[in-house]
């Protein structure tokens, strides 16, 4: 029954949002991941209330920053180099990297994160 539900939200965020249902998982460095769930993901954990993301429905404010291009940021959170992997350490523990960090503890599971990570690159 879950794996249903996941595949009904999943079949609905490429609805609306126009994804390629035929999205190849990406591969950077030593993180794959797959990119049409990862934009679910970012859409289900609701990222887009403080983050303008590519094709992920906006919220009302943007209290983070803009991860349209993150790809071409230095740092993440203005202390880590930014890699794949360290995006996906982020969005798993981004309070245990910067405790005074305004990001939320939302529970993000390594293969979200790394699912996460392969949709914010590739855009």
């Amino acid at each position: 029954m879950k794996e249903f539900f996941s595949l009904a939200c999943l079949l609905c965020c490429l609805l609306a949002t126009g994804c390629k249902q035929n999205a190849p998982a990406v591969e950077a460095g030593s993180v794959t991941g797959d990119q049409v769930r990862g934009q679910y993901l970012l859409a289900t954990y609701g990222c887009a209330a403080c983050h303008r993301i590519k094709d992920v429905a906006p919220g009302q404010n943007q209290v983070g920053p803009d991860l349209r291009s993150v790809a071409d940021n230095s740092y993440l959170a203005g202390i880590l180099p930014n890699t794949q992997q360290n995006m996906v350490r982020w969005l798993m523990h981004p309070r245990s990297l910067s405790p005074g960090t305004a990001m939320p503890e939302l529970g993000v599971t390594e293969k979200d994160a790394r699912d996460m990570a392969a949709y914010l690159y590739a855009q």
